[in-house]
């Protein structure tokens, strides 16, 4: 869920167990992109993503190569076809994406599949609050931020060939059940009072009202690239976690940096926008519905309770993982002390909900 790719990430040398066979990526580049030349040499980028990633270095371009990760995966996991899919499609609609060279689907290549596309240059904010610029660039960033996820949800999306994306309609039947269902499942991991309200509260109060769009899932600060200079998306990364859904739940996710604390995820919570010169929480929605013709997002705080509601059951398994032995990263680890404490929040999203 972490960005990974731009300058601020950084890369190093091929890590053990995830070399490529470099002769077998240069004859594909050459028979698949048009204008490469070697000769070519391939790093490694830096982080804890789910798809290893690399950097494929000419003396004229730079491209990324993602692949599947080695070994044996999971049913649906690690879908590098529908990443590379919806990159095509959102490119045509003039969305700012990383262009995609190629989809290689035989596994006989490099041992997985894997998708190539261009190495975008540019900034990565890792901290919500963007330290570091003054408070007119700061406002001018979210702005651009806001106006990114707007053209994201206004996208037709049948007309760029993804009609058949996701499954429209129920979207919040369908998460709530799916993500209630790991949650219970997971024994090991403990059960919580909180979450337990929740999954009984969700289900009673889905607003009225259904709408589809292209989602992104991940929509973060974190995992967009900015220009060098100027107040300006060059890309959006990271779309594992999309689909056809509806665009107020991925707008809530994208909004509730306002309430969430920085050392849980990329938040504000704590933080006063007005010191830091940019919209309120509710000036930022009013923003995003004028953008999208919209006279309110009825249902908003409903929708950033099933996202508080949503993360937690992603901690929760991540505590699972590391209680079995299957995660034992330092974020990981991370992720399963704050756990307490992000299903407590996602509770009083709830109660903030029901207030209205």
């Amino acid at each position: 869920m972490n960005a990974v790719i731009g300058q601020n990430s950084g890369t190093a040398a091929v890590r053990p167990g995830y070399a490529l066979d470099l002769v077998a990526v240069d004859a594909w580049m050459r028979a698949n992109v048009p204008d490469y030349d070697g000769p070519l040499t391939i790093e490694q980028f830096k982080g804890g993503q789910s798809n290893p990633t690399y950097k494929l270095i000419t003396p004229g371009k730079t491209y990324v190569l993602r692949k599947q990760p080695p070994g044996t995966l999971l049913k649906g996991a690690h879908a590098l076809d529908r990443e590379a899919r919806v990159l095509a499609g959102l490119s045509r609609a003039g969305f700012p994406v990383a262009s995609v060279h190629g989809l290689c689907t035989n596994p006989a290549v490099i041992g997985t599949i894997f998708y190539v596309m261009d190495m975008v240059e540019g900034r990565i904010f890792w901290d919500a609050a963007i330290p570091g610029v003054t408070n007119e660039e700061r406002a001018a960033l979210f702005d651009t931020m806001n106006t990114t996820i707007a053209d994201l949800h206004s996208v037709d999306y049948a007309a760029v060939g993804l009609a058949d994306y996701g499954r429209p309609g129920n979207y919040f039947e369908r998460q709530i059940a799916r993500w209630s269902r790991q949650y219970l499942e997971d024994q090991e991991a403990g059960r919580d009072p909180y979450m337990d309200r929740l999954v009984e509260w969700l289900p009673e109060h889905i607003p009225p009202g259904d709408e589809t769009s292209v989602v992104h899932g991940d929509f973060r600060i974190d995992n967009l690239i900015f220009h060098p200079t100027q107040p300006r998306v060059l890309a959006v990364l990271d779309w594992e976690l999309s689909t056809l859904g509806h665009p107020g739940a991925d707008f809530a996710y994208h909004a509730m940096m306002y309430r969430m604390p920085p050392h849980i995820v990329a938040g504000l919570g704590g933080s006063d926008p007005a010191t830091l010169g940019i919209a309120d929480e509710k000036a930022y929605l009013a923003a995003y519905c004028r953008r999208r013709r919209l006279s309110d997002l009825l249902g908003y705080d409903f929708y950033v309770a099933f996202n508080f509601f949503r993360l937690a059951a992603i901690f929760h398994g991540i505590k699972g993982r590391v209680i079995r032995g299957t995660a034992s990263s330092a974020q990981a680890r991370e992720r399963v002390a704050v756990l307490p404490e992000l299903m407590r929040l996602a509770w009083q999203q709830a109660e903030k909900a029901s207030a209205r």
